[in-house]
């Protein structure tokens, strides 16, 4: 008869070592979303230093846009990305529909500043289709503090009311008044004594009105002014 051979040491099985990637995910999802932004954030600065050593050395001492963009601050609208720019090429403005407003002291000072220290050549306001602003302005509906705002856009409304209830479907209606508002907000920035006061001494910016489409991911020009154009002699300054 055979001895039975019993082995020295402990007879409980291997632990398996816990599986990384499951690890990993269960480490993420304890991270709150603002860290996940910081972490991103430094690996973003990781992957821009690796590929170019002096990028971050350069936007330190230097800032030469030659485009303003007035835009939404819808999330799903970033200018740079949509128009493939890198940092420190397009100056930026956003507010809820791309509003220029001759009352609004913060668009006021983004416009001084770029036209007349960054000598921007180009200023672009960019509306987009299915805007939610503009969506809200064609209601009767209380919005709180945001209707004074987008009391705006409701005259925009007014003003071109025949043309846009032509339209005969409700999407169509909307998506004509975000055009119609962009064009609004570019002759808005040709009153501004800012922009024809650099239109008369440099002969520039040019003003371009353009519509993002959601679906689609394309820019749409819309409209456009210069130095060459003229408004209603009412909104032409003649003292600058």
């Amino acid at each position: 008869m055979k001895k039975k051979i019993i082995s020295k040491g402990s007879t409980k099985p291997k632990v398996k070592p816990p599986d990384e990637e499951a690890a990993a995910k269960k480490k993420k999802s304890l991270i709150m979303p603002h860290e996940q932004l910081l972490i991103n954030n430094r690996e973003w600065a990781k992957e821009e230093s690796i590929k170019d050593p002096e990028f971050f050395h350069r936007l330190a001492h230097v800032q030469s846009p030659k485009f303003l963009w007035i835009g939404c601050s819808d999330s799903r609208v970033p200018a740079d990305r949509i128009t493939g720019t890198q940092p420190g090429e397009i100056f930026v403005h956003r507010n809820i529909a791309n509003m220029v407003v001759h009352t609004d002291i913060n668009l006021l000072a983004v416009l001084e500043y770029a036209v007349f220290h960054l000598k921007v050549e180009h200023i672009i306001v960019c509306g987009h289709y299915n805007c939610g602003g503009v969506k809200a302005a064609m209601t009767q509906h209380n919005f709180g503090i945001i209707n004074k705002w987008i009391r705006n856009i409701k005259d925009v409304y007014r003003i071109h009311r025949d043309e846009i209830d032509f339209q005969t479907k409700e999407d169509e209606r909307l998506n004509r008044l975000i055009e119609l508002n962009v064009q609004e907000q570019v002759m808005n920035l040709a009153k501004t004594s800012i922009v024809q006061k650099a239109w008369k001494e440099h002969k520039r910016p040019h003003l371009h009105g353009w519509v993002y489409g959601l679906e689609d991911g394309l820019l749409k020009p819309v409209c456009e002014m210069n130095h060459g154009d003229h408004l209603d002699p009412l909104y032409e300054f003649d003292d600058l």
